[in-house]
């Protein structure tokens, strides 16, 4: 499975304009709710439930928060970047700006194994992330996405 499968611009927030770790996933949430249905609150009861087992900052200033619930109908991704590096007790320890939301029902758990796995490969390309974190609007995200899938 491709992420620009999942992740079309219309699901990519360039800027997140939330400043802190709370209000990031909140605003993702929304976002995802808004383009996907399903249950607000319940679906960031499922993310922030998550990261409380143990923060999804991968490190190299990316975060995949994400989580499992039968409030948000299939598989579903949403994007952004942060104009500023927000603090996400990541593994590496430092801030991030570039973040994928992943949330969908437990029937749903290989892709989004898949799902999560292929983001962590294709992010730790130096040159992808760069070129994620200089996206001016949801299409020049996307289309840097769909270009690393190519290669």
């Amino acid at each position: 499975m491709l992420l620009t499968e999942l992740l079309t611009p219309d699901r990519v927030r360039v800027p997140i304009t939330a400043s802190d770790r709370t209000g990031v996933l909140q605003e993702l949430v929304r976002f995802l709710v808004e383009r996907s249905g399903g249950d607000y609150h319940e679906a960031l009861r499922a993310v922030e439930e998550r990261e409380q087992v143990l923060s999804t900052g991968i490190g190299f200033g990316v975060a995949i928060p994400h989580g499992r619930t039968p409030a948000i109908p299939e598989l579903s991704m949403v994007a952004g970047i942060t104009s500023k590096p927000v603090p996400f007790d990541a593994v590496d320890g430092e801030p991030v700006r570039l973040f994928f939301l992943i949330v969908g029902p437990e029937a749903a758990a290989g892709q989004h194994v898949k799902v999560l796995s292929r983001i962590a490969r294709l992010v730790r390309r130096e040159p992808l992330r760069q070129r994620l974190m200089e996206a001016a609007t949801p299409a020049d995200f996307y289309h840097a996405l769909a270009d690393a899938e190519a290669h």
